[in-house]
């Protein structure tokens, strides 16, 4: 049977759930970044706490304070590429459904907790110690969902991997517009952050019941079940042509001029490295060009100075605006452009050219208006150049590093999907990790 034989995706109903899948990914996240004031201002000393929140002493920062978000990328980061790369491997001893639905489940939970703990008053240490295990949960169980989800994504048409890319930045978009909310309504007590915990044990409630359905429709049993149903059909011809050549055999010798060309047996396990070689350029690509998005952004977008000053309101909306809702808006529009079309193609030597051109973006941003600045000239001082760079640099993140994740499992056999997206998937977090690692470099070269 093949592939227009199938039965037909009704109602974009398999596309659907994938895109929520991916919303419910990185909407966690998201708002559990979003919430970034609430968790630095519980990292206060208690004696700060009882004074005006708006005098000197009460805003400068401790320890504990100032290294948070040095120390939540640490914690995000790290197990993100620790078990995505650990993914690779044992999602052929694990089950799908596990993987899947236990992540979901565990990231809920943890929501919850946090939710909970909001009501809790808890001394500055105890307060970070329980903040960084919550985040190396998140991001440990993001991890095997993300590549699980991308394993999974592998074995439906290149097409459906684009819904997983589209709602991930569809979830970067509502963190961005809550942040911005938040500035407009002025939002300062801590309870006012029960919303965003709750929002996100709700994404994933919608996750877990979308992944559920998802087995019942035909669509998705047909490929999913595609390879075994091939090696079965495969079986049963071998059998029928061993006993028509046994019939045909003169003086009891075998004659066997036909070539059997075989299937690949279910059970065998693929090899990881064999994949690999199929795939490298997909998966060196996608790497490269997270290593360039997260190179600069936020740690230099996000430190671009509007040219109308402080006393200009715009100055509190610059950067949520131009830096977080731009980027995540055009990213999104990039990742969604590849359920319109895919070019270049899969075997096409353009896709990575195009994929390296995307470090001239790291010298335009750094000539920016980047402030604090030492060494650099600016010469790129008015926003609307910022907001010209961001545009092509966001959408290109999303068109490309969405091309990459739709063809890398394509470039292997239908057996061998799901491994290649488990493959695609760490490559993806470590170029998250290069990029974290070298965004370092270039703020000191400013």
């Amino acid at each position: 049977m093949t592939a227009r034989d199938g039965p037909q995706d009704r109602y974009k109903a398999v596309w659907l759930i994938f895109f929520i899948l991916g919303l419910g990914t990185l909407l966690p996240w998201n708002f559990f970044m979003t919430a970034r004031k609430y968790f630095i201002d519980q990292l206060a000393d208690p004696e700060k706490k009882k004074m005006n929140q708006t005098s000197e002493a009460a805003m400068s920062f401790n320890y504990l304070q100032t290294m948070f978000d040095n120390f939540m990328t640490l914690c995000s980061m790290l197990p993100l590429l620790i078990f995505t790369c650990l993914n690779s491997f044992i999602h052929q001893r694990i089950p799908q459904q596990i993987r899947i639905l236990g992540s979901l489940v565990a990231i809920g939970l943890v929501f919850l907790v946090t939710a909970i703990m909001v009501k809790v008053t808890m001394e500055p240490l105890s307060f970070f110690v329980f903040t960084m295990i919550s985040i190396i949960f998140i991001n440990s169980f993001g991890a095997i969902l993300q590549s699980s989800l991308f394993g999974l994504a592998g074995l439906l048409p290149a097409s459906y991997t684009a819904p997983i890319m589209s709602g991930q930045g569809l979830a970067g978009i509502f963190a961005a517009l809550a942040m911005i909310i938040s500035i407009a309504i002025g939002a300062q007590q801590p309870e006012s952050f029960i919303g965003y915990f709750t929002t996100a044990c709700v994404a994933i409630v919608l996750a877990i019941s979308s992944y559920i359905l998802l087995p019942r429709l035909d669509f998705f049993r047909y490929y999913s079940m595609k390879d075994k149903t091939e090696y079965r059909v495969y079986n049963a011809e071998l059998e029928t042509k061993r006993d028509l050549i046994k019939k045909d055999e003169p003086n009891g010798v075998e004659q066997n001029n036909s070539k059997i060309i075989p299937i690949h047996n279910p059970d065998e396990t693929p090899s990881v490295v064999a994949i690999f070689k199929k795939l490298w350029v997909m998966a060196v690509s996608v790497c490269f060009v997270f290593t360039v998005t997260i190179g600069v952004f936020p740690s230099i977008t996000a430190k671009v100075s509007t040219v109308f000053g402080e006393e200009n309101r715009w100055h509190l909306y610059f950067i949520p605006v131009s830096c977080f809702l731009l980027f995540n808006v055009f990213d999104w529009m990039g990742r969604s452009l590849t359920a319109l079309f895919t070019w270049p193609g899969k075997d096409s030597c353009l896709l990575p050219m195009m994929v390296a051109l995307r470090v001239v973006f790291i010298p335009l941003f750094m000539l920016c208006n980047v402030q604090p600045r030492q060494y650099l000239p600016v010469l790129f001082s008015h926003d609307a150049w910022y907001i010209i760079f961001m545009i092509f640099f966001s959408v290109s993140n999303g068109y490309l590093a969405s091309l990459c994740m739709c063809f890398g499992p394509k470039k292997v056999l239908a057996h061998e999907a799901e491994t290649a997206g488990a493959i695609m998937a760490f490559f993806l977090s470590l170029g998250l990790a290069l990029g974290a690692a070298v965004s370092f470099l270039f703020r000191i070269l400013i």
